[in-house]
């Protein structure tokens, strides 16, 4: 096994509905989807987005097109239009969920 970014075999889409977001991970490869589920867990999920989530994530898979939903709750300082903070929409945290390491086969 060896260590890579998820960009490499995946990619993103995001949305932001008040504080929540949801992100999905689509791989790039119909086969690389049990991969994905094996390693893209909701605590891995939740250990990525620690000091910024502060709600419940939840996972859904979604086999029929090869992706998985995650929707994480409290994690936009009260939603965008209320959030002091920059740039603290959905979009970017698709970039931060892309960053994690996982293991894949040589």
């Amino acid at each position: 096994m060896k260590r890579v970014q998820l960009r490499e075999i995946a990619h993103s889409r995001s949305g932001d509905k008040g504080d929540a977001v949801n992100l999905s991970v689509i791989p790039y490869r119909e086969e690389d989807y049990e991969l994905v589920c094996r390693e893209v867990t909701v605590e891995r999920v939740r250990a990525l987005f620690k000091d910024i989530c502060h709600g419940e994530i939840v996972r859904y898979e979604v086999p029929n097109v090869s992706a998985l939903n995650f929707l994480l709750e409290n994690c936009l300082g009260g939603g965008v239009t209320k959030s002091l903070a920059l740039d603290m929409h959905g979009k970017s945290y698709s970039f931060l969920l892309l960053s994690m390491e996982i293991n894949v086969p040589e």
